[in-house]
């Protein structure tokens, strides 16, 4: 695998030459608009047949030629894959790269929201072996508690059992327009609404074929911290062997009484799913100043808390697959798939910036004396999110969402992770 930024004065046909890649290879990889039309500090995937390179993380005890039989490489790849590590030296904690044949596993999960059945499916056709589970966004409650479908999606969890991948019914407190705090908290505060809610949920993925339930359920009132994990706890206990993934805020310290993070008690939800996806995105919010939507820095603190809470094997983290354009001092907002901001920098002809601590690309235009900056991700902040997944050994990542193009992320995965299927 080769990452290339494009410089000044470069053209396609010598970046092609460069690597002895075809040109139509490197646009296809990419979703280039086309090969003519490129700007400095694009960031460019280059398929190559290289080995893997793994990240780790040293532990007490670890050797270099112990490392070298575990991940079935030799002393002198990993020598040479480090720079100045010396092998005698090794520290606690120390990151090191290694070569290998031994791909990362993680499970994935992608979100959709069902719109036409056949973009869905094609959808699903080409992105089916880099997928364990498919959450279909299509279900509600009533203020009883009562689940019910919002979205007609038979079709799509017929299509995802043909293609092995496991599909989750995915319900929200969401009442059209943006999560109901109210319709949550009535609905975790009454005993028999609880009640219901399990069972509907439970019915629901019994009569329509799914192999379990993805919850998202934002802005809970904190006073319900204690409910949603008794209703979490009686849905484990009703679903059996089925999936329980639960989606939560991002965090990197419990604040009980905060409106957005409060009602997540980490530790409680890690005990009871099977799944928790921490949601690390959205850093850079809609309405907010120009941001990274999900910085690195910010996700490996996120991580760092998260793991002294819930088993590693059992976290998600989240990669959005969009980006935002934000106008400069009025903060609206225009959320695109991270490609269509990569060529919406083609087409304005903005050079690209990279920022090496949050790990993210951006670039600024101008609309009638107007000015845009946009965030977004690219091949480099993708491999940087797979370098934490396997440096902290978690479960895997869930992606916002898959109808979004992100060429740069599906070719990553599939020549370099194994994913898991259940």
């Amino acid at each position: 695998m080769a990452v290339h930024v494009v410089r000044s004065g470069e053209s396609m046909w010598a970046i092609s030459n460069l690597y002895g890649v075809p040109v139509q290879t490197i646009v296809t990889y990419n979703g280039l608009p086309s090969a003519g039309n490129i700007v400095p500090g694009l960031a460019l995937y280059i398929p190559d047949n290289l080995p893997v390179v793994r990240t780790y993380q040293i532990k007490a005890g670890d050797q270099i030629w112990h490392l070298a039989q575990k991940f079935n490489t030799d002393l002198a790849s990993i020598l040479t894959a480090n720079p100045g590590v010396n092998p005698n030296l090794l520290f606690i904690g120390q990151i090191i790269n290694i070569p290998t044949t031994v791909k990362m596993e993680i499970a994935t999960l992608g979100f959709i929201v069902p719109s036409s059945e056949s973009t869905v499916i094609a959808i699903l056709d080409q992105l089916a072996s880099q997928l364990t589970y498919l959450a279909v966004v299509a279900y509600s409650f009533t203020n009883e508690g009562y689940a019910y479908n919002e979205i007609e999606d038979l079709v799509i969890v017929r299509r995802s059992l043909e293609l092995n991948i496991t599909p989750l019914l995915m319900i929200r407190n969401f009442t059209g327009v943006d999560f109901s705090p109210e319709l949550v908290g009535n609905v975790l505060g009454n005993p028999t609404y609880r009640h219901n809610l399990v069972v509907s949920i439970v019915n629901l993925i019994k009569q329509r074929g799914f192999g379990g339930v993805s919850i998202d359920f934002e802005f809970i009132p904190p006073p319900q911290r204690q409910n949603f994990v008794l209703f979490l706890a009686d849905l484990k206990k009703a679903l059996g062997e089925l999936i329980l993934h639960v989606n939560v805020h991002a965090k990197t310290k419990d604040i009980p009484t905060n409106r957005i993070i409060g009602a997540y008690d980490y530790a409680a939800i890690g005990a009871v799913a099977d799944i928790v996806a921490v949601m690390t995105i959205d850093y850079g919010y809609p309405g907010g100043p120009p941001d990274p939507v999900s910085p690195a820095w910010w996700i490996e603190q996120v991580i760092q808390y998260s793991i002294t809470q819930i088993n590693p094997r059992k976290l998600q983290i989240a990669m959005p697959l969009y980006g935002y354009d934000k106008v400069v001092g009025t903060n609206t907002t225009h959320a695109l798939s991270v490609l269509a901001a990569q060529n919406l920098a083609l087409s304005t002809g903005s050079p690209i910036q990279f920022d090496e601590t949050a790990k993210s690309p951006w670039y600024r235009y101008w609309v009638n004396n107007v000015e845009h900056v946009v965030w977004f991700d690219d091949i480099r902040s993708f491999i940087e999110k797979y370098r934490l997944l396997d440096r902290y050994q978690l479960s895997g990542t869930t992606f916002w969402q898959i109808s979004l193009p992100a060429p740069q992320n599906w070719a990553y995965l599939s020549r370099n992770i194994t994913i898991v299927k259940e």
